[in-house]
């Protein structure tokens, strides 16, 4: 399989520099898979090519592997792996081109980052599921021009049709370690056929090179779910840290115009909560989902709440709260009030029990809806509050923000209710547990759409 690197920005062979490689030589090295080669086709100073040329040796792979009985045998040396770019090819970027995937340059560090026009052709790129197309979503939404060919199945036999593998090349304004990110990360997304065991590891690699840029691809779901080979576990470890990541405003105003001036919907948010939880008098006060901590520290200002605990299903999101929050550094007597609680919304937990207040804020919609009703055991039979303030998105404001039919505000959310359904669902919550339920509007109110965020304070009869 072949990549080439093509640099017009004068002095051309700059681009060496970038790369860790004379244009002059030509360098091989061994991995585990076979032979990599990089060599330098030209290299003027209007002009630099670097080419990376891997020569698999599927034999070589397979020696002092367990061998299994079956038809497949075969498949383990006669396959398209030697010539498609695939995982091996991303293997060989991060090995031979590592400085310049890692954004590196110690001879010319003012050359890192300095966009300039870059041009990748990979010879064989295999687009099994979402052919050409999903292959422009992925690429486009970067910023790069898209030129594909597709190549025949075999040229002797023409009406054997089109086969999945097009020769692709790619053309952005960007720097060569963005390049070479893109390309490491979605190269193995289009090919989704891994030659190596996908581990937890796997995620950390993911969102170390997605960082900037994965989280805010329209494609980011299928992104992350084939990359991690659509091993659901790993692909709830990346969204959930992905969520971490993004700020509660990014969350919910996906669209909507920054003002200095006015209060932020997030804010408003807590604020809105914090009004709920303090007229309500609680003294021993859950923050479910707590995230990493926002609700928490304007609570804890509360010195009329006694017992204060965060609960969150995310461990990183719950180390992000502690140092929030200072817990390290709180005084003995301050450290008592709070605590903070891994666990999960879905199971009955004793260590909830007996609180007098509970506040479930952007939590609810991130629940996939087969697991609601567990979730609704749990909050209103199990824990059952005297008080319980929820929040949630309300869908019908998304069009003020100019999204695109039927996305949903993050793409961590598994539904968003329209303000009718919300009322439905929270009267018969209400209705079904000894409730009496009020609601209120959360940010700038459209006269004909509603709130952004829709509230309901549930509160226990008497």
């Amino acid at each position: 399989m072949l990549l080439t690197l093509t640099s017009t920005h004068s002095p051309a062979p700059d681009l060496g520099y970038l790369l860790h490689k004379h244009p002059a030589r030509c360098q091989e090295f061994e991995l585990s898979f076979g032979s990599v080669y990089v060599f330098f086709p030209e290299a003027t100073e209007a002009r630099c090519t670097a080419a990376l040329l891997l020569d698999v040796d599927p034999v070589g792979m397979v020696k002092g592997k367990r061998q299994r009985s079956g038809p497949r045998d075969l498949f383990q040396y006669v396959n398209d792996r030697p010539y498609v770019g695939s995982s091996f090819l991303s293997v060989a970027i991060a090995q031979v081109f590592g400085s310049a995937l890692n954004g590196t340059c110690k001879t010319r560090p003012e050359l890192l980052a300095q966009p300039q026009e870059l041009v990748a052709t990979i010879s064989a790129l295999p687009c099994r599921r979402g052919g050409e197309d999903f292959l422009r979503r992925l690429f486009e939404p970067l910023g790069y021009e898209v030129t594909t060919t597709r190549q025949p199945l075999d040229e002797t036999f023409p009406e054997w049709g089109e086969s999945p593998y097009f020769t692709v090349t790619l053309r952005g304004t960007v720097t060569l370690a963005q390049l070479l990110t893109h390309i490491y990360v979605l190269v193995p997304v289009l090919d989704n056929n891994k030659h190596y065991f996908i581990s937890s590891d796997e995620v950390d690699k993911l969102l170390a090179k997605g960082e900037g840029w994965l989280a805010d691809h329209p494609e980011c779901e299928h992104i992350t779910r084939r990359f991690l080979g659509f091993r659901p576990s790993l692909a709830r470890q990346a969204f959930a840290r992905l969520a971490e990541e993004a700020s509660d405003e990014e969350e919910e105003e996906v669209a909507s115009p920054a003002e200095d001036d006015r209060v932020s919907l997030n804010d408003a948010r807590l604020g809105a909560v914090t009004a709920a939880i303090r007229n309500s008098g609680a003294k021993r006060v859950l923050d479910l989902g707590c995230g990493e901590g926002r609700l928490l520290r304007e609570l804890l200002k509360m010195r009329e709440i006694e017992k204060l605990v965060g609960m969150d299903v995310s461990i990183r999101s719950l180390e992000i709260a502690s140092k929030r929050l200072r817990l390290q550094q709180m005084a003995p007597r301050m450290r008592e009030r709070i605590d903070l609680l891994h666990g999960s919304l879905l199971y009955r937990d004793a260590r909830l029990e007996g609180f007098d207040a509970a506040a479930v804020v952007e939590v609810v919609e991130h629940l996939d809806p087969p697991r609601l009703a567990a979730f609704e055991r749990v909050l209103f039979e199990c824990i059952h509050p005297k008080t319980i303030a929820l929040t949630t998105p309300n869908r019908e404001y998304n069009v003020t923000w100019e999204m695109d039919e039927g996305r949903l505000r993050h793409y961590d959310h598994r539904f968003e209710w329209t303000r009718e359904e919300f009322r439905a669902w929270a009267d018969r919550m209400a209705e079904t547990n000894g409730y009496a339920v009020r609601y209120l509007p959360v940010g700038e109110e459209d006269p004909t759409l509603g709130a952004p965020t829709q509230m309901a304070i549930f509160e226990l009869k008497p």
